[in-house]
């Protein structure tokens, strides 16, 4: 039995410039961080004696003769794209719910292709992951997604993604004194506004958007760079990474009408009014996690102006997708 453990992660800036029909022509690049929440997936080879050769358990429970009567679409995809014939049994758990914006999906995919590959004796590299997860959901499942969530949670870590013309992409580490990242931690609170969305049906009025919004985009590829000069700074207050969240979010919110709702509104107007000083939606927008800067001392009074919201701690992690159980079987 294979056990993989992907975590998810949080984008601070520059979503939206990782969409391959923007990257490709101008070049895209996100500031983003993994943290300790996570997808397991479980996988083992079936035991020859069901009439099902696949089985497979996730918020539903599948069985299958063959990758193509599989429904869920990313394991019937990493299925037939890695040529599976010997009887699988696959099992998935996350610790925060899906089509939340923090690359639930993609931790699947990631985390599936590191189990397939490891259950067949070999250890798949992190860029191999990124890249096959990557041609996975945008070419196979024909998705329209991004191409940082596969990057981040391949990787793991706090990171710059720069995303290049030629469709190629680099992963640079961000080195913040330790004590600049604690400080940076204890500042960030996560708030689930309990409405789900699929992300690809979100993203696709931002792609539908893209060449109408370019100084947008623009503009909020040039916040990655502002943030790290900040948080790499001993003077800048940190505070000001807040505000540059806040200033996200408005750009965000100009992509796409879908981006925002009126619960959504409601959390952001609270928490400022609470003592926030920034934050934004997490990934492509509609629903999910929102992300708040929010100084140490107004923390509780945040967290009573939204008791309507589930608050979920949190710390960084920099490990990416792992094995997290190797166990050899008899079959």
């Amino acid at each position: 039995m294979i056990i993989t453990k992907t975590p998810f992660r949080i984008s601070f800036f520059g979503g939206g410039t990782d969409y391959p029909d923007w990257f490709c022509q101008h070049g895209g690049q996100v500031l983003s961080t993994t943290f300790d929440k996570y997808c397991y997936i479980s996988c083992r080879h079936l035991p020859p004696f069901f009439s099902h050769k696949f089985r497979i358990v996730y918020s539903r429970i599948e069985t299958a003769s063959d990758p193509s009567q599989i429904e869920h679409p990313s394991v019937k995809a990493v299925l037939t794209w890695a040529k599976i014939n010997q009887g699988l049994e696959i099992h998935h758990d996350g610790d925060l719910p899906a089509r939340s914006g923090l690359g639930s999906s993609s931790s699947f995919t990631v985390g599936l292709l590191n189990a397939i590959s490891a259950i067949n004796g070999r250890l798949a590299s992190k860029l191999e992951l990124a890249k096959d997860a990557i041609n996975i959901e945008q070419n196979i499942i024909g998705e329209n997604v991004g191409s940082q969530d596969q990057v981040a949670t391949a990787f793991g870590g706090f990171n710059r993604i720069q995303f290049n013309r030629d469709g190629s992409f680099a992963v640079e580490p961000i080195v913040i004194k330790p004590a600049r990242l604690e400080s940076l931690q204890q500042h960030l609170m996560l708030f689930f506004s309990g409405v789900s969305r699929i992300a690809s049906e979100v993203a696709e009025s931002k792609i539908n958007n893209l060449f109408n919004r370019t100084s947008q985009l623009n503009k909020m590829s040039s916040l990655v760079s502002e943030a790290i000069e900040i948080l790499q700074s001993q003077q800048v207050p940190i505070e000001e990474f807040g505000k540059l969240l806040g200033e996200s979010w408005a750009l965000k919110r100009q992509l796409s009408d879908r981006v925002s709702n009126d619960i959504v509104d409601d959390l952001y107007s609270r928490a400022l009014k609470a003592g926030a000083v920034g934050g934004k939606l997490l990934g492509a927008g509609g629903g999910g996690f929102f992300l708040l800067f929010v100084p140490p001392e107004k923390q509780t009074n945040v967290r009573q102006a939204l008791d309507s919201f589930v608050h979920v701690p949190f710390r960084f992690e920099t490990s990416g997708s792992q094995i997290a159980l190797y166990q050899p079987e008899g079959f």
